[in-house]
């Protein structure tokens, strides 16, 4: 399986990104500013190599997402694609605090410690519908793990179209994400544009 194990702060800063957009509690030194002015094309493949940062999803992945999301009749491409990659489960799972960021979470998610519906989910790009209920295995709810992330995220904020039960460790999915929920630094728009060369 291809992982990105590069140095995170360094992608961050070359990016652009804070870090704690992943989930990271630390500074990132922005001082290296400046360089040569991007192109249009330049600026629309740092667009989508964020995005596919931010989520950790590979090209061919994210490649489906935008076709998916051009099937979808309502909304903009650009909305849609940052919707389905809201609504896998690896992410849902990070965005309700039950991991510190979306890689633990993927962790989280491949070691079957997550149940939709009650029944055991490994696939972290399993997408989420409305009414879904994610939980935290009850065999797992005792680890050490959980107690962790509980004491450093529980006062994490949960967006509006989830619902979380920290005392139960589980979730419920009460709609589909409308953009201005979705809080990650992306412009979608240039992303569309990039694939529709």
């Amino acid at each position: 399986m291809a992982r990105d194990m590069g140095p995170v702060l360094k992608r961050c800063r070359s990016l652009g990104i804070e870090p704690q957009v992943l989930g990271i509690d630390k500074k990132s030194n922005r001082t290296r500013r400046g360089g040569r002015k991007l192109s249009e094309y330049g600026m629309q493949l740092r667009e989508k190599q964020k995005a596919k940062f931010i989520y950790g999803v590979l090209e061919k992945p994210f490649r489906n997402n935008y076709e998916r999301a051009q099937k979808i009749k309502t909304g903009t491409v650009g909305d849609n694609m940052l919707m389905l990659l809201e609504l896998r489960l690896d992410n849902v799972v990070y965005r309700l605090g039950y991991g510190r960021t979306r890689k633990e979470s993927r962790q989280i998610v491949d070691h079957k410690h997550i149940l939709v519906n009650g029944k055991c989910v490994n696939i972290p790009s399993y997408l989420v519908k409305p009414g879904d209920v994610i939980s935290v295995r009850e065999k797992s709810k005792d680890l050490q793990r959980y107690k962790d992330i509980m004491e450093s995220e529980g006062s994490r904020l949960v967006p509006a179209w989830l619902q979380a039960n920290h005392d139960d460790l589980s979730g419920k999915v009460l709609e589909l994400p409308k953009r201005d929920q979705i809080d990650v630094p992306v412009n979608a728009t240039l992303i569309v544009e990039l694939y529709s060369k």
